[in-house]
Formats: structure tokens, C-alpha cells, sequence
């Protein structure tokens, strides 16, 4: 038997989709813009249990693009809303958080032990690049979401792995210095948009200072990066 709020995922999936959905591990790095549709994706399909990791707190400029950002959340901890969250929705899952902000000399204490998937939300490419090297390094099961900034179209948006990634500022930066690093860009799984946008523009996000650029971005883009990488898990979760 599994839990009514999955039978309708079960029609699909079928029972034993559901259940290894249910025994499933699933780390979460960045529960924003992105992040946080990954989370509502997995957490409404019945993954089981999570590790959710963000140092950051709610703003009133988080609102147009963040489903947990709401004006009674402006001020909190996003994990915190985050494990809230999955637990409104399934009761019976396990949700550890961190509030931390991912770096190179704390990446093995934040992201250790097993786990069926992790999910990079990260959006500064310092923090980003260090966390794939360390998951490509560990042979973890992993996808990242790439630029979603400036994009209005989405059908552009696809699954492609990051060596053929095109039109993203930050895709670009992230393979250059993987490659330096002599690490195969072929096993970076990804999100991303074939739009054409302003290059001018992608240029302010290839600055390496861990400074967030202030760049436009719409809602409905956002969620689908993130419904998109969600569903990419869940796929590969029940055929694991």
C-alpha cells in the first residue's frame, strides 16, 4: 500500500515507482528561484527524504520568482520555510537542513553519505563550480540548473549535458575553468535555455567575486528550470 496523496502518481508510475520515490535521498543545493520548484516537484511525487542547503533568508525582491518567498515568510530562513514546506505536504518524509553557504573547504562536511541524487541550484559560479568538482569527484548522481536570467521563452528550455550548453554566460564560465581543472564537462548534467539573449548583459554573471548580479528574470521561467530538473530526478529515481 502506499499513502492516497501518491495514488495519482502511482497511475503513472506505478506502485513500485511510488515506493523507490518513497525510499529515495535527495540533496537540495539552493532552495530559491529554481531550488525551490526542484523541492515542490519532489516533495509533491513522494521522495522521501531530503538534505536542503541555504544560508539565506527571504527578501521582499525574492517574491516574483520564489515559490516559498511570500510576504509572511520575508525574513526567514529558507531552509527552514523549505522543511516546512515538504512537511505540509507529506508528513512521513525526512527533512535535514544546513544553513550554510557552499564553499570549497566545506563541501565534504555539507554533502556526505549517501545519496540517490543531488540537485545544484547554486547561482554564483565560485560556489557552483567547486560543488560539481566535488560531485563528479564522489561519482555522485547529480544535475545542475544553469542560467535562467533574461529567458521569456520556454521552449528553449532543455535537459543537455554542459558541454553542449549554448547562449548561458555562466555555462560558458563553468566549463573553461572545469576544463582547466582537467575534469570531463560530458558528466555535468544540466538545465538549460537555447534563447538567444543579450550578451552584454550575460556578461556581468561571468564575474567571479561571489557578488550575485542583479539581472531580470520572470517567474514562469524559474519554475519550469526547476519542474524540469524535478522530473528529470524522478525519472531517473524510479529507474535507478
Amino acid at each position: 500500500m502506499i499513502d492516497d496523496r501518491f495514488i495519482r502518481t502511482a497511475k503513472i508510475l506505478e506502485v513500485e515507482g511510488v515506493k523507490k520515490l518513497n525510499n529515495s535521498k535527495v540533496a537540495i543545493l539552493g532552495v530559491g528561484a529554481v531550488g525551490g520548484y526542484v523541492l515542490e516537484g519532489l516533495a509533491r511525487a513522494g521522495v522521501g527524504e531530503f538534505l536542503l542547503i541555504d544560508f539565506d533568508k527571504f527578501d521582499i525582491t525574492n517574491i516574483n520568482r520564489q515559490i516559498l518567498a511570500t510576504t509572511a515568510t520575508i525574513g526567514l530562513s529558507k531552509a527552514e520555510v523549505a522543511k516546512n514546506r515538504v512537511l505540509d505536504i507529506n508528513p512521513n518524509a525526512k527533512v535535514e537542513i544546513i544553513r550554510d553557504f557552499a564553499k570549497k573547504d566545506n563541501i565534504a562536511e555539507l554533502i556526505k553519505g549517501e545519496f540517490d541524487y543531488v540537485v545544484d541550484a547554486i547561482d554564483t559560479i565560485a560556489p557552483k563550480r567547486e560543488v560539481i568538482k566535488y560531485l563528479i569527484d564522489n561519482e555522485y548522481r547529480f544535475i545542475s540548473s544553469m542560467g535562467a536570467a533574461l529567458r521569456t521563452d520556454p521552449s528553449k528550455i532543455k535537459v543537455k549535458r554542459l558541454d553542449k550548453v549554448i547562449h548561458c554566460g555562466l555555462s560558458r564560465v563553468l566549463r573553461k575553468k572545469l576544463r582547466q581543472s582537467g575534469y570531463d564537462i560530458k558528466k555535468v548534467k544540466c538545465v538549460s535555455s537555447d534563447e538567444v539573449v543579450d550578451e552584454s548583459i550575460i556578461a556581468k554573471i561571468e564575474k567571479e567575486d561571489g557578488k550575485k548580479s542583479v539581472i531580470g528574470s520572470l517567474p514562469t521561467i524559474t519554475a519550469i528550470y526547476g519542474l524540469v530538473i524535478a522530473n528529470e530526478v524522478i525519472m531517473d529515481l524510479v529507474e535507478k
